[in-house]
Parts: C-alpha cells; sequence; structure tokens
C-alpha cells in the first residue's frame, strides 16, 4: 500500500524527471555558479589571445562574486575546429564556454561538413574584442615594404611560404585574400597553433605572416620580426608609422579584422546567459584588463547584448562567406 509521503516522492521525482537539463539548470541559476566554469581556448597556451583569456577569466570570476572560479582549458588542432567540437557537445549548464571567434565562422564556410555550427550549436553571450593581423617578415628579410614582398613573390611564382596558426584562421584568411589581390602564388604553411608563427619565420621555414596584433606586436617590439602593414581600415595607434592592407592595394575589401566572443553551447538558459553577459561587461570595466588587452592590439568591443552579438554573427557569417569563396579557400589547399 502506498503512503501519501511516499506517493509524494514519487511525484515530485516524476516531476524532476520531466523537467530536462535546460529546466534543472534554471532551477540551479539562483545559486549560479556553485562550481568552476571552464572556458575553452582554441589556441596554444603561451599566445597573446591565451594570456589575455586567462587574464579576463581572473576579472569574470571576480565579476560573477559568490567565490566563483573560471579555469582555462586549452583544446588545440585543427585552426579551433576541435575545440568547437568539444564544446558544442558539453552540457549546456552554463558552466562550459569557448571563445568563439570569427576564424570558426571561416571554418564552418571552407568545409561544411565540419561537426560544429556557430550559429546552431552555440548560444552567443558577447563579443570581447578585435583584433587586425599584422603581416611580418622576419627582422633579417630584404624586404622593407609589401610592395617588395609582392615583386619577390612575382618573380618567382610557388617560392614563398607564408605561416599561419591553422586552416581557417585569421593569419590564413588575410594572407589568402592579399594573395588573391596581388595575383601571387605564394604556398599555405599551417601550423598547429598561432605562437608557432614567428619561430618558423625566424628559422627561414617561412617567409611572412599575418598573427593576429595581441600574438605580434610583442615580437615586433621584440625586434623578431619586422612589420610590413596592417589589416586594420586605418593604421594602428602603436604601429603609427605601418601603412595598411588598404593602402597599399587601394581596396576596402583588404580591411580584414578578427574578432573574439564567448559562446555557450546551445540551449544554455537564457537567464544564466544574461549572468554571463554582465558579468562579462564588468569585469571589462576594470582598467588594467581594458588596458593589457588593447596594449596587445586586442581593442574592446563588447556587444550591448546577447541578441547584439547574435544579429553581428549573422552579417560576418555572410561577408566571410562570400571572401571565402572568391578565394576559392578550402581545408584541403
Amino acid at each position: 500500500m502506498t503512503t501519501r509521503r511516499q506517493f509524494h516522492l514519487r511525484a515530485l521525482s516524476l516531476g524532476i524527471a520531466g523537467l530536462g537539463l535546460p529546466a534543472l539548470a534554471l532551477a540551479q541559476g539562483s545559486a549560479y555558479p556553485n562550481r568552476p566554469i571552464k572556458i575553452i581556448v582554441p589556441y596554444a597556451a603561451g599566445g597573446g589571445p591565451d594570456v589575455l583569456t586567462r587574464k579576463m577569466a581572473l576579472k569574470l570570476a571576480d565579476a560573477l562574486g559568490k567565490g566563483a572560479v573560471v579555469i582555462v582549458d586549452n583544446i588545440v588542432g585543427a585552426g579551433g575546429i576541435l575545440a568547437a567540437q568539444s564544446a558544442a557537445r558539453m552540457a549546456p549548464d552554463g558552466y562550459n564556454i569557448l571563445v568563439g571567434a570569427s576564424s570558426h565562422i571561416v571554418q564552418k564556410a571552407m568545409e561544411p561538413g565540419a561537426k560544429f555550427d556557430p550559429m546552431k550549436d552555440f548560444t552567443p553571450i558577447t563579443r570581447t574584442s578585435t583584433s587586425p593581423s599584422i603581416l611580418v617578415v622576419s627582422a633579417t628579410s630584404p624586404w622593407k615594404t609589401v610592395e617588395e614582398l609582392v615583386a619577390a613573390a612575382q618573380r618567382e611564382p610557388g617560392k614563398l611560404n607564408y605561416a599561419s596558426g591553422g586552416v581557417g584562421s585569421a593569419a590564413h584568411m588575410c594572407a589568402a585574400a592579399m594573395a588573391l589581390q596581388a595575383k601571387i602564388d605564394v604556398v599555405h604553411i599551417p601550423y598547429k597553433g598561432s605562437v608557432e608563427i614567428v619561430p618558423s619565420i625566424i628559422t627561414g621555414a617561412t617567409q611572412f605572416a599575418f598573427p593576429i596584433a595581441s600574438t605580434a606586436i610583442p615580437q615586433i617590439q621584440g625586434g623578431k620580426v619586422r612589420a610590413l602593414a596592417v589589416s586594420s581600415a586605418q593604421r594602428m595607434p602603436a604601429l603609427p608609422n605601418v601603412p595598411t592592407l588598404v593602402e597599399a592595394f587601394k581596396t576596402q575589401d583588404l580591411a580584414l579584422e578578427a574578432w573574439f566572443g564567448l559562446w555557450a553551447p546551445a540551449g544554455t538558459p537564457p537567464e544564466v546567459v544574461a549572468i554571463l553577459f554582465k558579468a562579462a561587461v564588468k569585469a571589462y570595466d576594470d582598467p588594467t584588463l581594458r588596458a593589457d588587452s588593447e596594449a596587445t592590439g586586442a581593442f574592446v568591443a563588447l556587444s550591448s547584448s546577447p541578441a547584439e552579438f547574435t544579429k553581428f554573427m549573422q552579417a560576418e557569417t555572410v561577408k566571410l562567406e562570400k571572401i571565402v569563396k572568391a578565394a576559392d579557400l578550402s581545408v584541403y589547399k
């Protein structure tokens, strides 16, 4: 015989089972966060984006309060695809966040069969920063200008190599777009991460590259590489004497900037996304974090809301897909 207490317990059990994961996450939202939050970083440890993310993670934890802990997990490979695929399968409970980027849009455009979709598999939280890429060569290179580099490539088609942090990365995108504009035949050498770009140039394994500003500027200031141009629409305050690709080629088509943001797996409760958005905005109120970010060329560019970031990503998807098609970019090239 079922007692009234047993009946109520059984009814409670059935009710909880029917809630599903998102509802359970909402039920736990009042205590959110009550365990460590993991930020998945698709870049090698020690590189500019990784260092900045770790600094941001500390401020994000402070902004969340309640003794929140935010840890960073580097999942490197395939130009960020491995990290995106892993994050897309993680629980949508607010404890898993991916550093998403424009390069993920490019990768999906180049390989539609990739097992993640930036728009369908993730819930955008906020854009955090934008960063131009910088065309660099070895400090001992004979080339002092973009024009000299292009002329060398034209004289010997197929001889010059350029490095990137992976197929579909910002470095790959910018170099391919420049090669298309300049009508030069150069060879793409993709590495596992952005931290490998400058060493490849210093050793002579590659002749030029387009690392993002946060990775390139410290190496330029350290005298290891020489900057020939920047991919932003305007010259960078940190490199006022370095021309833009727009200036060099007289076209706005080469005004290309990478952007970064925070994505949660699709299905993350809106209330939790709102908490993370507000915490990210508060984190970047910290003047030290903003200064550290912008000093390395990652310019803080927070979204006004998760909805605004979603619209931004939709527009970027259209733009970047057009470039991929025009430059005939592929994971197989």
